[in-house]
């Protein structure tokens, strides 16, 4: 490979997708508690060691690069198409960027954003109200946020898998969840049986296909 085929130490790339992917996230959440900024953080670390990774530094591929060199002989482990690990270790051929895995996780992606919006817009207005977010997203899932923020942090992986990525998604899940926990401990000392009631037809991350009927009841 030669040097002006690098697609690594481009740290500019690094910093305008960063920036860019955790300003969709921000603009989309508007965080104000202290448990919309730890989201929007952790959501934010992992944006920034995927990119760092794309486009900066290939932590992962200067690991796995002798395994990768001894099973795939004719492979240049350093390309940029190389850093699509999912494609190399399947043997799929072609562009990488328009493979139906690389489609696939693009439009997973796009629906976390569009989910994320959409829910934050239920929540704002509840929260105006000063009522429980039981319409819209909140009628499939109690956590829609939380929900699409792995939704993209899962888009992500498919697309360009990284071992540090791939050791804080577990943990950033987990976060999600405590951070989940907090919220509808916080939401039963507030709204005490309307949110029990709430909490035992809608699951907490993963969503109805079809929301239950629900009337947006206020405080009791």
């Amino acid at each position: 490979m030669n040097a002006g085929e690098s697609a690594y130490g481009l740290w500019i790339l690094v910093l305008l997708n960063s920036v860019v992917f955790v300003f969709f996230a921000f603009s989309f959440i508007k965080p104000r508690s202290e448990a919309d900024w730890r989201s929007l953080g952790a959501f934010s670390a992992f944006v920034v060691a995927l990119f760092v990774e794309m486009y900066g530094f290939p932590l992962t591929i200067y690991f796995l690069a002798g395994w990768l060199a001894r099973r795939f002989p004719d492979l240049d482990p350093f390309s940029h198409e190389s850093g699509h690990l999912l494609q190399t270790l399947l043997s799929v051929e072609g562009d990488p960027h328009f493979n139906l895995l690389h489609i696939a996780s693009n439009l997973i992606i796009v629906a976390g954003f569009l989910i994320l919006a959409s829910a934050w817009r239920v929540l704002h207005q509840a929260q105006q109200r000063g009522e429980l977010a039981m319409t819209g997203w909140y009628a499939r899932c109690r956590h829609p946020q939380y929900a699409a923020f792995i939704l993209i942090m899962l888009g992500f992986l498919l697309q360009w898998p990284t071992l540090v990525t791939v050791v804080m998604f577990p943990i950033l899940v987990v976060v999600y969840m405590r951070l989940a926990r907090r919220e509808e401990h916080m939401a039963l000392m507030e709204f005490g049986e309307v949110y029990r009631a709430y909490m035992e037809r809608t699951p907490r991350f993963i969503p109805r296909l079809s929301p239950k009927l629900t009337t947006h009841l206020g405080r009791e």
